[in-house]
């Protein structure tokens, strides 16, 4: 397939997703192996690289692509918690609060700890939870340890051997709010958002591309709102994973837009 790059007018970039929905399933002959497959084969199909959208305007513009009936939540965007230079996550909570790897002893060392854990503003899991420090405009990672349910009470006495006490962290992890907002608005201002399905048959897979909106100005505000009822989440990866991502469910994608407007409405070819 060409990798020539043109540039796309935004009504030729809807017309195409029109024209994908139109072909039904469409199989995937590229990187079949990638869990995005899905967002693979759409800009091969469009005939773009990964990364901002070729439009010619002056806003940037990012595609993104998600799979109905997956359990994954969209990735905002990937950012590691501040102090970054003291790489907080490998080098003060994964030995400090981590727990045994599911693979410790079989791909990885007999030591090997994981800090996997989905960080909420609504919820605790492991006593660890968000919060917003409006005073410093920041969000930050917190740790109650009486949230700790009983099936994990012999993981937090190692905490309290480890770190000699079960009060709050004494380094607080964040992220800045105006770097969030920043990374955003070169990230995520404006987007297109495209559902597909997916079916499998005779070892093959297909795609069948049947919504898509069209999102304009991120918003921060409802970003914060979002956050602060739970909807958005941080899922903090270490070790052998691929860093601290932040999600949030797909219906609500939307929601994070001052602008929303749906420009491919079809429906699905399958029924579950």
């Amino acid at each position: 397939m060409s990798t020539e790059l043109k540039l796309i007018k935004k009504e030729e970039l809807i017309s195409s997703f029109r024209e994908f929905e139109s072909r039904g399933w469409i199989e995937n002959t590229t990187r079949k192996t990638n869990d995005g497959a899905h967002g693979n084969l759409l800009e091969d199909l469009l005939n773009i690289p990964e990364n901002n959208l070729p439009i010619p305007n002056a806003a940037e513009w990012e595609l993104k692509c998600h799979k109905v009936g997956s359990s994954s939540r969209v990735t905002l965007f990937h950012t590691e918690p501040s102090p970054r230079a003291a790489k907080i996550v490998p080098q003060f909570l994964l030995p400090k609060y981590g727990w045994p790897h599911q693979k410790a002893g079989t791909e990885y060392p007999e030591d090997e700890k994981s800090f996997r854990v989905t960080l909420k503003a609504n919820s605790y899991q492991r006593g660890f939870y968000l919060y917003i420090n409006e005073e410093d405009n920041k969000v930050c990672i917190g740790f109650d340890s009486s949230k700790v349910l009983d099936s994990d009470a012999s993981w937090l006495k190692t905490v309290k051997q480890r770190v000699g006490h079960l009060n709050n962290l004494d380094v607080v992890p964040y992220w800045n709010l105006d770097e969030i907002y920043a990374k955003t608005r070169t990230k995520l201002l404006n987007c297109f958002f495209v559902l597909a399905e997916e079916k499998r048959e005779n070892q093959k897979q297909y795609f069948h591309y049947f919504k898509a909106y069209m999102l304009k100005n991120f918003s921060i505000k409802k970003f914060k709102d979002s956050l602060e009822e739970g909807y958005i989440v941080f899922d903090a990866r270490s070790g052998h994973n691929h860093g601290t991502k932040c999600r949030i469910t797909e219906e609500l994608v939307p929601s994070l837009y001052e602008e929303s407007k749906i420009v491919l409405d079809k429906p699905r070819l399958r029924n579950n």
